[in-house]
């Protein structure tokens, strides 16, 4: 039908578009939709699409909750007292499926649905969407949920879901297609048929109005609208037909003018002719030109690129420099961390060794004082010896007068043995102290000698390292990657060699000091130290990489430590560091502090040290106060100062290194370094000889006295035993004793008997702090050694920090050349760039230039100018123009002809297809409205066969007269025997019986309409009894018939009559609440009571 939206070829051919009429502004444009009937076929023959499973109210119209109501699939019997709910199931099931308010008969807006002092109004209806026929099964599933929300406004939305709840659409046009698929018509009455609209088929005395019933329910209103539309665009086609014929006429008129100019410019086609050829003539005149400036350009470019290859062999010259001078630092910083990596091991056993030298000199003094003790228990024992002895002398002297001479004898050489006994014992004491000094003067000059020894060897390994520095310092002048150490270079070049022949998957990136250069030299110190092992550290992609690097590492490092290798995914880009680094004003961070070219090295640093997070302070005290008053810097770790010192929070601690070793930029300072700390170690070593000498000479002395010294002690000895045997002879001759003497005798052997004790007890003394002053000068001696290492380790640091600043400085040198010769091939590059961009516009401009030429003509030779070719080209069109000038001009002619031909050749064309069009549409047309005639004929008569088979069960007889060309319908029913009463008008009945006839006439509707499911509204209302419970029976009977269909039927009857069985589903709904009885709907005319 002409007002019917043509849809494209992928949508459903049974999809019609509906009809729409402009609601108020606070509803939605779209209205329900108008189908015309179709096939049997195409209804749901198993009753598996369009049915309606269940219905839920909330804030809609009086009620603040309603249902869910499950309905079943064939017959559904909504029963409820007035007010219940069932007329507004019936207007929720019409305005949620796309209804306007106005069908519902109970508001004339959307807003006036919502319960009153809601915001909203909710509906939810449940379709059923099962069988081939449903629609989009993959989508919605089983079941399609069609929710709808009206709000306090007047505005609806929908929403379109799921068997599962899924949010599938939101969209009008949606719920259309689906109504549309399912043939729901809400306002065809024969679907669902309210109280109003039975009352007012019920109550209508006309016969147009029962005559437009039929054709609404049967939409051969639609389908006679749409044919009514069509002829009208017929006739405006006819009109248009007419007006395009008058001005064919005029346009054949202007065409032949047009033509008869035309053959009349014959005579300029030979100058135009000729102006054409010099015209191609001039454009590739114009070309050879361009291509001749272009030439000079192409030739000095490969000039220039010819020279650009000295720039890069001075560069890679350079870059090689540069790249041999960090190699040599590396090595040197590589000397200076080894021995900072010595002096850190050494460092502990110092302290142990001094702690151990600590403990051997306190117990040293306390044997002293206790040697001390005992020596002057011995002397007070001694005395007290002297005074007994002289007493018995004197007691013996005055008995020794009246005693034989021989005793007085024999007692003087007892005495003078007791004095021999002592000076011998005295001499032997003596003799005990010069052999253990001898002793100890002997082991202290071997001792001595050994440590000189081990310095002496010491100080020629310091001094083959300087040199090897120095080596390496000399040769870091021309390569700085020699600053790492002598074997750095071979290694690279086997790492480089290995690279090329594929046994790297990623060649690895080292040293990473020689990747690294300093923004501030001062800060070379503070860097290294913060650095350390890094600096001659390397990194590979993967482990199999580092693998062959520490194969390729054991060649070049035999017996030398070797440098460390960090496996690390190679990056491309450096890491995000913004959220852990320290950004501070004044101080920069190593990161910060470093140039690094290779993120892969930046990246490295960053895992392996953190430099993101170490700040670079010169000044030591300015450390203290930014790292240990007051808290540290955010993310801030750890400090370094300019002289190497570590700054933490709590600690501080001081660099063991003094100069740079492979970040120095003064290669010559450090190289003078190296040879004064050489030759001092040399005179050290000069000197250390002579001392050799000397201490020799000592020990040879002393070991003789030490010889002496023995022989002596074993004759004192000797004679000592000698000299007791006789004194023990005399002793033991037996004279009378005075009773007095006995007593001071027995005292003075006890006092002797003491002093031997104390004798012995002073000789274990001394012999242990002997022992103890030994160990003592023992654990000095090792301290002292230890010391001397320490210091010895540190200065041969010295050297190499002055071969690494002088070799850093040949770095910076090599660099600043490099850049320099960078910097000039750049500009030479840069050079070149801009030849060839001007090469490239004037080849740009030639090619345009040739393919406008192309396009004009091929290319022709030409001999002459641009400029004389010109110069004729303006001759030629002068003499065109003064032609022109008399006939006109060709061009415009030309033109004016094709167009009017064109257009005349159109508009015959136009009209040809629209006779053509309008003749075949009067045909379809004739062809359709023959078939609408039959269609009309053939669903009057099974109307007619319907409605009287309905009537003739309650033994009423009927007539149905149609007049389809007044459009009447005359209904006459006749509730007794057919041949006992004459037939009358509808009116004429009673309520019940015009009720029953209603039913009739509605139930012979159905039989000719499709739909999937009916609903009729309080049909019984005023029926009788009897009368109600036959048209119960009909329409049981014809809904047992049409198990396919559903039927939802409202009543305020009991129907405790009707028989129970699975096809029939009884909804009772409770008494409403009368606290509110009438409905919001505003001022409308529409406004009633539900019920």
């Amino acid at each position: 039908m002409s007002k019917r939206k043509h849809r494209s070829s992928d949508e459903s051919n049974h999809k019609r578009a509906r009809s729409e009429q402009v609601e108020d502004d606070e509803e939605d444009i779209v209205g329900p939709s108008q189908a015309i009937p179709r096939p049997t076929a195409s209804v749901k023959a198993s009753g598996e699409v369009g049915l309606v499973e269940s219905i839920f109210l909330k804030n809609f119209m009086c009620h603040s909750l309603l249902g869910p109501f499950p309905f079943g699939d064939n017959v559904n019997f909504v029963i409820g007292n007035n007010g219940s709910g069932k007329s507004a199931i019936l207007t929720a099931l019409i305005v949620g499926l796309g209804g306007k308010a106005t069908t519902t008969n109970r508001g004339s807006s959307l807003k006036g649905f919502v319960k009153e002092g809601e915001s909203s109004a909710d509906v939810s209806i449940t379709l059923r969407n099962r069988g081939q026929d449903a629609y989009k099964p993959e989508v919605f599933g089983p079941a399609i949920i069609v929710e709808l929300r009206i709000s306090s406004e007047g505005l609806r939305t929908y929403k379109l879901k799921s068997k599962m709840g899924q949010l599938v659409s939101t969209k009008k046009e949606e719920l259309v297609s689906i109504l549309d698929h399912f043939n729901i018509q809400v306002d065809n009455p024969v679907s669902i048929l309210t109280q109003e609209m039975s009352k007012h088929f019920l109550h209508s005395k006309g016969e147009g109005d029962k005559y437009k019933f039929f054709m609404k329910a049967t939409q051969l209103e639609q389908m006679k609208e749409d044919y009514t539309y069509i002829m009208k665009t017929k006739t405006i086609t006819e009109n248009n037909i007419e007006k395009h014929e008058e001005c064919l006429n005029d346009l054949k008129r202007k065409y032949l003018e047009k033509e008869d100019k035309y053959k009349n410019l014959a005579s300029l086609d030979e100058m135009h002719t000729k102006l054409e050829g010099l015209q191609h003539q001039m454009a590739w005149a114009l070309v050879g030109e361009m291509e001749k400036e272009v030439k000079p350009t192409r030739e000095r470019i490969v000039g220039e690129e010819k020279a650009t290859i000295k720039y890069d062999q001075k560069v890679e010259e350079w870059k090689a420099k540069v790249v041999e001078a960090e190699q040599k630092y590396k090595e040197i910083h590589d000397q200076l961390e080894s021995i900072s990596e010595r002096v850190q091991q050494l460092q502990p056993q110092c302290a142990e060794l001094k702690s151990q030298a600590q403990d051997c000199n306190k117990a040293c003094k306390a044997a002293e004082a206790s040697v001390h003790r005992i020596k002057t228990n011995l002397r007070d024992l001694e005395k007290d010896k002297e005074q007994l002895t002289k007493r018995i002398n004197e007691l013996k002297h005055s008995i020794s007068q009246s005693r034989a001479a021989d005793t007085q004898e024999r007692m003087e050489r007892i005495g003078r043995l007791q004095e021999e006994l002592e000076a011998l014992n005295h001499q032997d004491s003596t003799l005990s102290q010069q052999i253990n000094q001898f002793q100890q003067v002997v082991a202290r000059g071997q001792e001595e000698l050994g440590r000189i020894e081990r310095e002496v060897q010491e100080l020629n390994k310091a001094m083959e390292f300087k040199r090897r520095a120095l080596r390496g310092l000399a040769a870091s002048r021309t390569d700085k990657i020699k600053r790492f150490g002598e074997q750095m270079p071979n290694l690279l070049a086997a790492i480089e060699e290995a690279y090329t022949r594929g046994h790297f998957k990623k060649k690895p990136v080292g040293p990473l000091g020689y990747c690294i250069c300093l923004k501030d030299p001062e800060l070379a110190l503070a860097v290294e130290s913060c650095l350390k092992g890094l600096m001659m550290a390397f990194c590979c992609d993967n482990y199999k990489d580092e693998k062959t690097l520490q194969g390729l590492m054991s060649r070049h490092y035999n017996n030398l430590k070797r440098p460390q290798i960090i496996v690390s995914e190679f990056s491309n880009s450096l890491y995000n560091i913004s959220g852990r680094a320290v950004q501070h004003p004044e101080y920069p961070t190593v990161l910060q502090a470093l140039e690094i070219q290779d993120p892969v090295v930046a990246n490295c640093l960053i895992d392996m040290r953190g430099i993101e997070t170490v700040l670079l302070i010169k000044n030591n005290r300015d450390a203290r106060q930014v790292m240990q008053r007051g808290q540290p810097p955010r993310n801030c770790r750890e400090a370094f100062t300019i002289d190497g010192d570590q700054v933490y929070a709590n600690r501080y601690y001081s660099s063991d290194h003094q100069r740079a070793q492979f970040l120095s930029r003064d290669v010559e300072e450090e190289i003078r370094h190296l040879e004064t700390e050489i030759s001092n170690q040399k005179a050290q070593v000069e000197h250390f000889r002579q001392q050799v000498q000397v201490e020799k000479g000592d020990i040879r002395q002393n070991d003789a006295l030490l010889k002496r010294a023995y022989e002596d002690s074993k004759r004192a000895k000797d004679k000592f035993r000698k000299l007791q045997l006789e004194m023990s002879d005399l002793q033991n001759v037996e004279e009378p004793q005075s009773e007095d003497i006995r007593p001071l005798e027995e005292e003075l052997q006890e006092i002797c008997g003491k002093i031997d004790v104390a004798r012995k007890e002073s000789e274990v003394a001394r012999q242990q702090a002997s022992q103890l002053k030994t160990a003592l000068e023992e654990a000095e001696i090792k301290y002292k050694q230890h010391k001397d290492i320490i210091s010895s380790v540190t200065e041969e640091a010295d050297p190499i920090k002055d071969e690494l600043s002088k070799t850093d400085q040949e770095v910076e040198k090599s660099k600043h050349h490099k850049k320099h010769y960078d910097e000039r091939r750049k500009a030479h590059i840069a050079g070149i760039q801009k030849l060839k961009a001007d090469l490239n516009t004037k080849e740009k401009e030639l090619t345009a230039s040739i393919e406008k030429a192309t396009v004009i003509c091929p290319r022709v030779e030409v001999k002459r100018t641009a400029k004389s070719l010109d110069s004729e080209i303006s001759r030629l069109k002068q003499k065109i123009s003064t032609q022109q000038n008399q006939h006109g001009d060709r061009d415009e002619i030309i033109r004016q002809y094709q167009e009017a031909l064109e257009n005349y050749k159109n508009i015959a064309l136009q009209v040809k297809n629209l006779k053509k069009f309008i003749s075949l549409l009067t045909k379809i047309m004739n062809d359709r409205h023959i078939v609408y005639t039959e269609l009309r004929m053939y669903l009057s008569v099974r109307c007619k066969y319907y409605f009287d088979s309905m009537l003739s069960q309650r033994g009423y007889t009927g007539k149905m007269t149609f007049d389809h060309k007044n459009e009447t319908l005359a209904i006459s029913v006749q509730p007794g025997e057919g041949d006992k009463a004459a037939l009358d008008d509808m009116r004429s009945l009673s309520g019940g019986e015009r009720s029953f006839s209603t039913v009739c006439f509605v139930l012979s509707l159905w039989a000719i309409a499709e739909a999937p499911f009916r609903c009729l509204d309080e049909f019984d209302v005023y029926m009788d009894m009897v009368n109600r419970r036959i048209s119960l029976d009909m329409m049981l009977k014809i809904a047992a018939s049409q198990r396919f269909r559903q039927f939802i039927f409202l009543t305020p009857q009991n129907t405790s009559s009707l028989p129970l069985n699975n096809l029939v589903r009884f909804l009772h709904l409770k008494d409403p609440d009368r606290t509110q009885t009438v409905l919001p709907f505003g001022q409308s005319n529409q406004e009633e009571v539900e019920g």
